[in-house]
């Protein structure tokens, strides 16, 4: 999977922008503040309809605005395929070889990528949501199905947590009403729990050994799902499905007096094992900075495995968060292999001797130079 051209309008700090002179390893090179981030951003959005730093669209619209539109050509093994997002006040419009799509999870997918931020490595030590994000954009890309029963679950959470906040001291119909939303929420739920296990076990796979050649063979990662209720290991729609039901009834009156569901895959985390101790609470710095980088280069290898080619890699000014070493794993990954974006503040951040034929574009003030 190769970009070969990006075309931007009034999205964030760029007026008007195209740039199609793309390498396999392309620096984008300027100060803070400058529009670097906005292009990793950019491309980002054309994978997953969504920003990865904000969840409102428009936010992506420069001021003075009312549209802004993203579009790019990328090269796919069956051949080229030309995207393109518009953001208005009324919403957004994909479009997919020039033809519009009646739903974005029909867009999505089209281009794949994986960002690897500095905030990424608050997966290993961050909050639970931090990590069902995590999980919920990686497959996401790979199965848009599970972006279908994500975004219904999330739905039906609202509904019935509303329901929850009115049915203290309410009548036998607002029971009725929460069994309704309950089969519901167990009907969606259950597909993303069986989803994220799915992912999880073949994430594990790759990261294990990644890790293990990270550290020369001294550590083992494990990956371990945790749900909020049921076992990790169980897999069976049926058997999940009754699981989820019966949990369900046991936490109604806590969930009536405290008027939320405290119990589904909102709830669920990921946790990460090296040699035995969580990474998340005796892990060093470093280890964690491992285990991040090896989740990240373990999906690049997922994603192949997936869809048969690999994914676009966006580096956004992560390398000088790692030591030379981490970064020389990092680069001998991709190098070669992935097309990849680079954004970093200077040269003299990134272990650039081992970049090969690297393209170079400085940003300032939303002006770029090749």
């Amino acid at each position: 999977m190769f970009v070969n051209r990006l075309s931007l309008q009034n999205y964030r700090n760029y007026g008007t922008l195209t740039l199609d002179s793309f390498g396999a390893v392309n620096l984008i090179i300027g100060r803070n503040a400058q529009g670097k981030t906005n292009l990793l951003e950019a491309l980002f959005v054309l994978a997953l309809t969504k920003s990865h730093r904000t969840g409102k669209d428009k936010e992506l619209i420069s001021f003075g605005s009312d549209h802004a539109v993203v579009s790019a050509e990328v090269e796919k093994k069956y051949g080229a395929v030309q995207l393109e997002l518009r953001f208005t006040s009324q919403g957004k419009k994909a479009k997919l070889n020039g033809l519009e799509q009646r739903k974005l999870s029909d867009f999505i997918g089209a281009m794949n990528v994986v960002m690897f931020a500095p905030e990424d490595l608050e997966i290993v030590k961050g909050t639970p949501g931090v990590r069902r994000r995590f999980l919920d954009m990686e497959i996401g890309q790979v199965q848009p199905s599970y972006l279908y029963h994500l975004q219904q679950y999330q739905k039906v959470l609202i509904q019935r947590n509303n329901l929850l906040k009115q049915a203290w001291g309410a009548g036998p119909e607002m029971t009725t009403m929460l069994d309704i939303w309950n089969e519901q929420l167990v009907e969606h739920g259950v597909k993303i729990i069986k989803k994220r296990k799915q992912f999880i076990s073949k994430l594990q796979k790759w990261a294990e050994q990644i890790h293990e050649g990270i550290t020369g063979g001294g550590e083992t990662l494990k990956l371990a799902y945790l749900p909020s209720f049921g076992e990790a290991e169980e897999e069976d729609e049926a058997v999940l499905l009754r699981q989820f039901m019966i949990k369900l009834s046991q936490m109604k009156d806590q969930e009536i007096r405290r008027g939320m569901t405290l119990c589904g895959p909102h709830r669920d985390d990921l946790s990460f094992i090296i040699n035995g101790n969580e990474a998340q609470v005796y892990g060093s710095q470093g280890q964690q900075r491992t285990t991040a980088l090896s989740l990240k280069l373990a999906e690049i290898e997922l994603i192949h495995e997936e869809i048969g080619e690999y994914p676009i890699l966006l580096l956004d000014d992560v390398l000088s968060e790692l030591d030379p070493y981490r970064q020389t794993q990092l680069i001998e990954t991709f190098q070669s292999k992935v097309q990849t974006f680079i954004t970093a503040t200077g040269i003299e951040s990134i272990n650039a001797s081992r970049l090969q034929d690297a393209s170079i574009f400085h940003v300032q003030e939303g002006q770029v130079q090749g």
